[in-house]
C-alpha cells in the first residue's frame, strides 16, 4: 500500500472513531425537572386524638358569638392534620394554669392555644415544628394616648398580662420595677383593659388583633414589646404523635394549605 494510502485509511478510521465518541445531537425539546413526589404521611388509622383547647384565645380558639360554636385556627389546623393523618380530633377544654404537668402527665395527646416554644417549657414537654413567628405588643384602649415608653416612666400607668405566660416574662422585662397584675385567664385581662382596671396588656399580636375583632372599637395595638416568638403544638414527653404531627404540617407547608389557614385566621399579615 502507497504512503498515500495508507495516511487516507489512518485519517478515515480516525474519523469514524472520534464520530462514534461524539454526542448525539437532538433536536427534542429538554425535559422538564420531576416534580418533588408528595410526603408519605402515617396512618394513625382512625385514633381519636385529645386536643386541648382554651376557648377564651382568639383567633386560636374561642366561642363565636353569633354562632356560640367553638371555633379558630387550633380546630382547623387539628381538622386538617386529622384529616392526612386519619385520625379524629377530640377537642378538650383546658385551663391555662397547670396546663404544662398535665401535659407532661400525657392527660392530653396534644395542645394547641398559640404556645410558644421556651427553654424551660422543653424540659417538660416537647413541641412540633413552629407553625408561626409572632411578636408581643401592648393592647390599650382606643382612646390612649401614651406610648409604652411613657407608660414605663407613669408610676400610675397600670400593666397586665395573663399569669404564667411568656407574655407576663416579657412584661417584666420591659416594664422594669413596675408591678403586673397578672390574671388567671385573657378574657379576666381584657375586661379589666376596657373597664379601666389596667392601662395596657403585653400580648401576642395574634390574640390582640383576635380580641380587638370581638370588641370592634374599643382597643388598639401600641408598639412591639418583644419579637421572634415561634408558636407550636405541645405533646407529652417522647410522645410519637409529634413526629405524625410534624409530618402533616410539613405536606401543608408544602401544598400551602398552611399559609391560607394562617390568612384565614390572620396569623400571616
Amino acid at each position: 500500500m502507497s504512503l498515500y494510502l495508507r495516511v487516507f485509511s489512518i485519517l478515515v478510521i480516525a474519523g469514524v472513531l472520534l464520530s462514534a465518541c461524539a454526542p448525539a445531537v437532538t433536536s427534542a425539546a429538554p425535559t422538564a425537572p420531576t416534580a418533588p413526589a408528595a410526603l408519605t404521611l402515617p396512618d394513625l388509622k382512625g385514633k381519636t386524638i385529645k386536643v386541648g383547647v382554651d376557648n377564651g384565645y382568639p383567633p386560636f380558639s374561642y366561642i363565636d358569638a353569633t354562632t356560640s360554636k367553638a371555633i379558630g385556627w387550633d380546630y382547623d389546623a387539628a381538622n386538617e392534620i386529622c384529616k392526612r393523618l386519619n385520625c379524629a380530633p377530640s377537642f378538650e377544654v383546658a385551663s391555662w394554669d397547670g396546663i404544662f404537668p398535665a401535659m407532661q402527665a400525657g392527660q392530653f395527646d396534644m395542645l394547641g392555644d398559640s404556645v410558644t416554644i421556651t427553654p424551660e417549657r422543653a424540659k417538660i414537654v416537647d413541641f412540633s415544628d413552629p407553625y408561626v413567628e409572632v411578636s408581643q405588643v401592648l393592647l390599650v384602649r382606643a382612646n390612649e394616648t401614651r406610648t409604652a415608653a411613657q407608660m414605663k416612666d407613669d408610676t400610675k400607668a397600670k400593666i397586665g398580662v395573663q399569669t404564667g405566660t411568656t407574655n407576663e416574662l416579657a412584661a417584666k422585662k420591659y416594664f422594669v420595677g413596675k408591678d403586673i397584675t397578672s390574671f388567671d385567664d385573657w378574657a379576666g385581662a381584657v375586661l379589666a383593659l376596657m373597664n379601666n382596671d389596667v392601662d395596657g396588656l403585653v400580648i401576642d399580636y395574634l390574640a390582640a388583633a383576635g380580641f380587638m375583632d370581638a370588641n370592634k372599637g374599643k382597643m388598639k395595638i401600641g408598639e412591639e414589646i418583644a419579637v421572634g416568638d415561634k408558636l407550636a403544638f405541645v405533646f407529652p414527653p417522647k410522645s410519637e404523635l409529634r413526629v405524625a404531627v410534624n409530618s402533616a404540617l410539613a405536606a401543608m407547608r408544602a401544598d400551602g394549605t398552611l399559609d391560607a389557614l394562617n390568612r384565614k385566621w390572620g396569623l400571616a399579615r
